[in-house]
């Protein structure tokens, strides 16, 4: 029950959570706006609008440096950890997105295509472009205030 207990006081744990949280109940709004459909798995997909990685990265590392301070071994590393999985969802994912549109292309053009079906398709939407990022990081940052100025 200790263990729960902790878990559950942890500050930065509770705003990167919540952060995360936001940022695909948003992810499934947009869809809703945009493509006229109701998914709520988009609140656990990859890719899309917003950043759910870049929201729960940011609003880690602003509650870390708030609470820990600037100084901390755990700031240090949280903002390095930030860097590293924005770069890969703008970098490394989004690449991979496009490479996947474009070899599904390949597969349904192809007489391949009839020996399979929509179900070993590559996901094509993995990564983030640089806005949708942006926008994650906004909503971060955003969540990761106003829960700090909550929890005061």
């Amino acid at each position: 029950m200790k263990f729960l207990n902790e878990l559950l006081l942890n500050r930065s744990l509770i705003i990167a959570a919540t952060a995360w949280l936001t940022a695909g109940v948003l992810k499934v709004l947009v869809e809703l706006l945009v493509n006229k459909r109701f998914n709520i798995s988009r609140v656990f997909g990859a890719g899309g609008m917003p950043s759910s990685h870049t929201a729960t990265v940011v609003s880690l590392s602003i509650s870390l440096g708030y609470y820990e301070g600037l100084k901390s071994a755990s700031f240090a590393l949280a903002v390095i950890f930030t860097i590293i999985v924005i770069h890969d969802a703008v970098g490394v994912r989004l690449e991979t997105g496009k490479q996947a549109k474009v070899l599904n292309k390949m597969l349904f053009e192809s007489k391949a295509f009839s020996e399979l079906d929509f179900e070993t398709a590559l996901k094509e939407y993995v990564g983030h472009t640089p806005f949708q990022a942006l926008i994650g990081a906004i909503v971060g940052a955003a969540v990761a205030v106003v829960m700090i100025i909550l929890y005061m």
